[in-house]
């Protein structure tokens, strides 16, 4: 099969990634906040954004594309190179977090929040494995984090955890939700990537015979 860019089936397969950049991102952003309406925990990064929007005033979204700026502003001396992905992430995310807190109704009972929360975990599963194996940049905080381990030769797992315990304990401060979805979120969200990265990826050919492309190893998916 024919790598040209003219070719169709490769025009069909760009489109293909296209649609799952945007609609990965789009349920990401969403799918975050699903956690922000249960109250019972979120990711790393989001409490972050969290703890900053309570500071600001700002709304969640907002501080969402801010903080994917800074970081992303951090790529600069560490070498990184962003891609339509990179980019995108930055934008869509948060927009998507804002657009989905304005219309879904809150969830009052515990058992509603416990229920919104699990929803929320398992289609952040499904967007991860749409926008990363769509193969179109990592994410700012993903690039932050390889780009750490590149300078510093540290094992990529601490500065996961290093980075990651920052973050919480910062936005903890600031007032995030730290709790038991947090917990959850960080031990569900590597198994869910990986299912759904096989799920979500895009054949590409490779000395004429298909193959389908491998997405980046679990360990470089940060979780947000």
């Amino acid at each position: 099969m024919s790598s040209d860019p003219s070719d169709p089936s490769t025009q069909r397969r760009l489109g293909r990634r296209l649609i799952q950049l945007y609609a990965g991102l789009a349920l990401y952003g969403a799918s975050m906040a699903l956690l922000v309406e249960a109250g019972l925990g979120l990711a790393p990064w989001i409490v972050l954004d969290q703890g900053l929007s309570e500071l600001t005033g700002l709304t969640i979204g907002r501080t969402v594309i801010i903080v994917g700026v800074v970081v992303l502003l951090l790529w600069i001396p560490l070498r990184q190179r962003p891609g339509l992905g990179t980019v995108s992430n930055v934008l869509v995310i948060g927009l998507a977090m804002d657009a989905t807190l304005g219309v879904v109704p809150d969830a009052r009972t515990l058992a509603v929040r416990v229920l919104v929360l699990v929803v929320g975990i398992l289609l952040n599963g499904v967007a991860t494995g749409l926008y990363i194996a769509a193969r179109f940049g990592p994410g700012p905080r993903d690039g932050l984090m390889t780009g750490l381990h590149q300078l510093t030769g540290r094992p990529i797992g601490r500065i996961r955890t290093a980075i990651e315990v920052a973050v919480v304990a910062t936005g903890f401060a600031f007032g995030g939700t730290v709790g038991v979805g947090t917990v959850l979120y960080a031990l569900s969200i590597g198994p869910l990537a990986q299912l759904f990265l096989r799920v979500f990826a895009v054949p590409t050919t490779t000395m004429g015979s298909t193959v389908v492309a491998a997405g980046p190893p679990e360990r470089a998916i940060l979780p947000r």
